[in-house]
C-alpha cells in the first residue's frame, strides 16, 4: 500500500516505507532498523490514545507477545505504550497470510495442511507454556513464512493466570472474530484459557482445508449461534485430519486436547483416541459426532463415514447439494440446530426417551445462551478492538458461494494507447504474455507493453507504458512482469542504444505502483547487442522476496540482485562459464540458476541446480542432473522439472530442497512429443498444440488422465480444486474436470482485433484464477473475465 502524506517518516527511530495495513484500532507499516532489518510496526490511532483502559491493554499485549519467542511467532523488537501514539513493532514476516492465500489459490493440500496442522499446534505449545492465551487465531493472523507457519498479532491476548480475575475482561468487551471464535468467548469471556486457542484452531484448519469455516453464516448473530450450539460443517475436511479437528471443535473447553498433546499426536503420527483427564487416569467424556455408529467409543474416528458421505455429495446435482446444505445450514421450524443433527430415531421410528430429556435440557440451555450470544455480539459490533489488516476479514460461508473480488462483474477490455510520455508501442499484435493480481489492480505486460493495468472488478484500464524495444524497425514481442511485491510490479524496459554494429538496445528494470503505474525506482542492467534481455519467460530474471535476480553486464556475463525496495545492486557474481546456456528462475521464493552443458553435436548432456543465497549471491547448493531441466515449480519440498530440449524423453526430475537428494521419476507413458510441460496444483499437464492434455502424478509418474480440451495453441493452464481451464489465442474456453480430464464447459473466443491467427502467436496467453473470477488474455492486448460458475 503507497504511504499517504500524514504518515510519518519514521516510528521510535525506525524508518517507515511502506504500509502493511489499517484498521480500526491502527496502522501497520513496513520499516527497517538501522542496520537494515525490515520491521512490522504497529501505529495506534490518536483516539485511543488518551484511552487509559486502552493504554492498559497495550501494555499488556506488548508483555504477552514480549514473553512469546518461539520459532512460529514474530519476536516483538521494540515498543512504547508511554509514546504520544503507542506503537510496537515486530519482525517482519515476508509471505502472505493463511487467508489471502487460501482465497487466492484454494485449500491446502493434505501434505501442507499436516504441516500447518503441527506447526500452529507448536505455537500454541509454546504460546500457552508462556502463560499467555492468543484469543484471536484466525487466518488474517497466520502467516504462511518459507520455512512454517507463524501466529501474530497478539492485540487481544493476555496471561492465562489472570484469567478469572483480569478486569479488563470484565468490562462487558466481547473480543474476538465470530467465525473463529470459541463457544466460550461468546458465552462466557471470563473463562476463556488455552482451551478456546484449541478451538480457534480447529476452525482455521478446517478453513484452510476447505475455504470456508465451520461455523460460517451470513449474519453473525448465526454465525455465534451455530458456534455455541451447532455442529460443525467439515464435508471436505481431508479423513487423515478429521479426528483432530473434531477433538479442537468439541463444545467443552475439558474435552479439548491441550496444544501439546495435539502436537505430539500430529508428530507421532497417531490416530487420537479418548484423552485423559489430568490426575486421574480416566478418559474424558467424549460425545458422538453426528453419523457415527452408536456401538463404537465415542472418540472414534469415522474416516470411512466421512468419506463415503462427501464421495456421495460431490455426485449430487448442485441444486441438491445446496438444497441439503441449505437444510442443514437452516433447520426446519420447532427444531434446534442441534436436534437436527443429533436427533437419531430408534428403530421403531421414536426418539429414545433419554434424547427426549437431553434435547428438552438443550431447548432450555440454548435460550441462556442465546440471551449471552446476544450480549456478545452486541458488544462485538460496538466496540473494536483488534487491528484487521486489509482484506483479512473472514469469508462467510457465502463467500464461498461467490467468491468473487470486491464489486466484480463481468468485462472484456482492451489497452489503451499508452500516451507519449509513457513509450511508443511496436507492430506486434499479439496477446498479453501474462497477468499478475496485486490489490485490486490487474497487471499485464507483454505485446510491445511494459505493463498495464485493468481494475480488478471493473476492467478499467487506467495506465499502459510502453517498452519502446523496436530499434530500427527490429520485430519483436518485448515486455514480461519479472514479478511483484508490496503494491508494485517489476517489469523491463529498452531504448535504442548504439553497438559495434550499429544495432543494439540498453535494458533496465523498472519498479512500478501497481495501482498508478509511477516509477518506484529504474535500474538499468545491460547495453550492446549481447545485453540480456531481462525478460522472466526468457529465464533472463525471475522475482524473490529480496528483489529482481536479473542476468547484468553489457556481456549479459553476470547476474545480480536488485534491491526490491530501492532497486541498488546488492550484489553480483560471475555467471558460470558453461558450454551452453543458463536460466534464472524461481520457486516458493527461492532464486536458482539452471546451466546446461551442450555436447559437440548439439546435444545437452547434462544440467546443473543451483539455489541462491540471496544474500551473497553465491550457491548455497548445487546438484547435477542428465538433460536440459526446465524448472516447471515446486511440489511438496520438491522442484520438479521437465526436460526442456527434447521431448522424447520419459522422465521428470526432482530434487528435494532440504535434503538435495535428487530423484529421476519414469512416466508410465512416453511423453507426447511435442507437448508442452506445466506443474499447476500439484498436478503436470503435458499439452500439444493440437489440444491434446495429458495429466500426471509427478510424485509417481503415473498418468491420471487423458483428454483433448478441444482447442488449437492452448496455454499454460490455470486450475481450481474441481477443474483445469485453457484458452487459445482467441479467447475460446475449455473447462475439463481436475479429476478426469472430462470437458465440461466451453465458451467461445472473441478476438476482437482479428489477428488471432498472427504467425508470432504459437500459444494462448497464461490464464489466471482468483477465486471463482477467470481473467483471459487474448487477441491484441485485451483481457476478458468470467465467473467460472457461469461458464
Amino acid at each position: 500500500m503507497a504511504l499517504r502524506d500524514s504518515d510519518p517518516a519514521e516510528v521510535g527511530g525506525y524508518r517507515i516505507e511502506d504500509r502493511l495495513g489499517s484498521g480500526g484500532m491502527g496502522v501497520v507499516y513496513l520499516a527497517r532498523s538501522a542496520s537494515g532489518r525490515r520491521l512490522a510496526v504497529k501505529v495506534v490511532h490518536s483516539q485511543y490514545a488518551d484511552d487509559d483502559e486502552f493504554r492498559a491493554r497495550f501494555r499488556r499485549e506488548v508483555a504477552a507477545a514480549r514473553q512469546v519467542s518461539g520459532a512460529f511467532t514474530a519476536p516483538v523488537v521494540d515498543a512504547d505504550a508511554d509514546a504520544t501514539h503507542p506503537w510496537m513493532a515486530t519482525l517482519y514476516i515476508p509471505g502472505s497470510d493463511l487467508g489471502t492465500h487460501v482465497r487466492g489459490h484454494g485449500p491446502l493440500p493434505l501434505p501442507r495442511l499436516r504441516g500447518l496442522a503441527a506447526g500452529l499446534a507448536e505455537a500454541l505449545r509454546d504460546i500457552h507454556r508462556a502463560g499467555v492465551v492468543h484469543r484471536d487465531l484466525k487466518p488474517a493472523n497466520v502467516m504462511l513464512a518459507e520455512d512454517g507457519p507463524r501466529v501474530i498479532d497478539f492485540g487481544i491476548s493476555r496471561a492465562a493466570e489472570f484469567a478469572a480475575s483480569d478486569v479488563l475482561t470484565q468490562t462487558g468487551r466481547v473480543m474476538g472474530t465470530p467465525p473463529f471464535m470459541s463457544p466460550e468467548q461468546f458465552a462466557a469471556p471470563q473463562d476463556v484459557g488455552p482451551a478456546a486457542d484449541m478451538f480457534s484452531l480447529g476452525s482455521v484448519l478446517t478453513y484452510a482445508a476447505t475455504c470456508r469455516g465451520p461455523f460460517d453464516s451470513p449474519s453473525p448473530y448465526e454465525t455465534a449461534l451455530r458456534v455455541v450450539e451447532g455442529e460443525p460443517d467439515l464435508t471436505g475436511v481431508p479423513d487423515e485430519l478429521l479426528p483432530f479437528i473434531r477433538l479442537c471443535l468439541e463444545k467443552h473447553r475439558k474435552d479439548r486436547p491441550a496444544a501439546d498433546e495435539l502436537f505430539t499426536l500430529l508428530r507421532e503420527g497417531g490416530t487420537p483416541g479418548p484423552l485423559l483427564v489430568p490426575g486421574t487416569g480416566a478418559p474424558r467424556p467424549v460425545r458422538p459426532w453426528p453419523g457415527a455408529p452408536p456401538t463404537e467409543p465415542a472418540g472414534t474416528a469415522w474416516p470411512g463415514t466421512a468419506r463415503a458421505e462427501r464421495d456421495e455429495t460431490s455426485h449430487r446435482l448442485p441444486e441438491e447439494a445446496d438444497a441439503e446444505r441449505d437444510e442443514s445450514r437452516h433447520p426446519r421450524p420447532g427444531r434446534t440446530p442441534t436436534e437436527q443433527h443429533q436427533s437419531l430415531p430408534d428403530p421403531a421410528g421414536a426418539p429414545a426417551p433419554e434424547a427426549e430429556r437431553t434435547r428438552g435440557r438443550r431447548r432450555h440451555g440454548l435460550l441462556l445462551v442465546t440471551a449471552a450470544v446476544a450480549v456478545a455480539l452486541a458488544a462485538i459490533v460496538t466496540t473494536t478492538v483488534t487491528l484487521i489488516r486489509d482484506n483479512d476479514r473472514p469469508p462467510s460461508s457465502t463467500a464461498r458461494a461467490a467468491d468473487l473480488p470486491e464489486g466484480w462483474k463481468p468485462w472484456v477490455a482492451t489497452v489503451k494507447t499508452p500516451d507519449k510520455d509513457n513509450g511508443v508501442l511496436g507492430g506486434t499484435d499479439t496477446p498479453l504474455k501474462g497477468c499478475s493480481v496485486v490489490d485490486a489492480s490487474l497487471v499485464c505486460a507483454g505485446s510491445d507493453l511494459m505493463a498495464t493495468r485493468f481494475g480488478l472488478a471493473d476492467g478499467r484500464n487506467t495506465w499502459s507504458r510502453a517498452v519502446d524495444a523496436t530499434p530500427d524497425g527490429a520485430f519483436g514481442d518485448e515486455g514480461a512482469l519479472i514479478g511483484t511485491g508490496d503494491g508494485r510490479v517489476f517489469t523491463y524496459g529498452a531504448d535504442d542504444a548504439e553497438g559495434t554494429s550499429g544495432v543494439g538496445s540498453s535494458y533496465a528494470v523498472h519498479a512500478l505502483a501497481a495501482d498508478t503505474g509511477k516509477e518506484f525506482w529504474r535500474t538499468p542492467t545491460g547495453s550492446g547487442e549481447t545485453a540480456s534481455v531481462p525478460d522472466s519467460t526468457q529465464g533472463a530474471a525471475t522475482a524473490v522476496p529480496e528483489g529482481v535476480v536479473t542476468f547484468y553486464g553489457s556481456q549479459g556475463d553476470q547476474y545480480a540482485l536488485l534491491d526490491a525496495d530501492t532497486g541498488k545492486v546488492r550484489w553480483r557474481q560471475p555467471r558460470p562459464d558453461t558450454r551452453g546456456d543458463c536460466a534464472l528462475d524461481s520457486a516458493a521464493g527461492r532464486a536458482y540458476l539452471i546451466c546446461a552443458t551442450v555436447t559437440n553435436d548439439g546435444e545437452t548432456a547434462e544440467s546443473t541446480v543451483s539455489e541462491i543465497d540471496p544474500a551473497t549471491g553465491r550457491a548455497r547448493w548445487t546438484v547435477e542432473a542428465e538433460g536440459d531441466l526446465d524448472l516447471l515449480g515446486r511440489q511438496e519440498g520438491r522442484l520438479v522439472f521437465a526436460d526442456g530440449r527434447s521431448t522424447a524423453t520419459r522422465d521428470l526430475t526432482l530434487i528435494d530442497v532440504s535434503s538435495h537428494e535428487l530423484t529421476v521419476r519414469r512416466l508410465a507413458k512416453p511423453r507426447p512429443e511435442e507437448s508442452r510441460a506445466y506443474l499447476v496444483r500439484g498436478t503436470v499437464y503435458f499439452t500439444r498444440s493440437s489440444g491434446g492434455v495429458r495429466a500426471v502424478s509427478p510424485s509417481t509418474g503415473r498418468t491420471l488422465w487423458e483428454s483433448n480440451s478441444t482447442l488449437e495453441r492452448q496455454g499454460p493452464p490455470a486450475a481450481s480444486a474441481t477443474h483445469v481451464y485453457f484458452a487459445s489465442p482467441s479467447g475460446r474456453l475449455a473447462a475439463l474436470n481436475a479429476r478426469t480430464g472430462k470437458v465440461e464447459h466451453t465458451r467461445e473466443g472473441r478476438d476482437d482485433g482479428g489477428r488471432a491467427d498472427n504467425i508470432l502467436v504459437t500459444s494462448g496467453a497464461p490464464l489466471l484464477l482468483v477465486g471463482d473470477a477467470l481473467y483471459v488474455p487474448y487477441g491484441v492486448r485485451s483481457v476478458y473475465t468470467v465467473d467460472v460458475r457461469n461458464l
